[in-house]
């Protein structure tokens, strides 16, 4: 695809696999809350945009309305973390753990960092935004 990239990937128990369209293989952490309660850290995802997220065995797909906005998507039959999407599924944040092929991935944003603990680091440097900076970016559905 000459303007970006199409992942795959997949659960931990295959039930559901899915090909997304990606403009990068920039990786981003989320360090909120919510995100560290979903997986047990930072969720370290690539973005999606304009509903181009495909996905097989959706029936095996759980949708958790997390917020207002937005929801997330994990396998309901061993648990895995797939994506983050909003619900008028125009933006997606794809698990990066959950992709087949990892080859090219390059860390480079960490998002909510204002709610970072401070018992972790990452040595990367990379761009950094607070949650309402993050926010503003989502305003008109085009995060950066």
């Amino acid at each position: 695809m000459a303007d970006g990239h199409e992942i795959k990937g997949q659960c931990l128990c295959g039930a559901v696999t899915y090909s997304a369209q990606v403009e990068s293989l920039h990786v981003d952490a989320c360090h909120c809350s919510m995100c560290r309660r979903w997986t047990g850290g930072p969720l370290h995802c690539l973005e999606s945009k304009d509903g181009k997220l495909s996905i097989t065995g959706e029936d095996h797909v759980t949708f958790y309305g997390s917020s207002e906005w937005g929801e997330r998507g994990f396998c309901n039959i061993c648990g895995s973390t797939l994506f983050w999407r909003t619900k008028d599924r125009a933006y997606a944040a794809i698990a990066a753990g959950s992709l087949i092929d990892e080859a090219g991935l390059v860390f480079t944003k960490q998002i909510f960092v204002d709610e970072k603990p401070a018992y972790y680091s990452f040595a990367n440097a990379t761009e950094m935004l607070t949650g309402p900076e993050f926010l503003a970016l989502m305003k008109g559905d085009k995060p950066q």
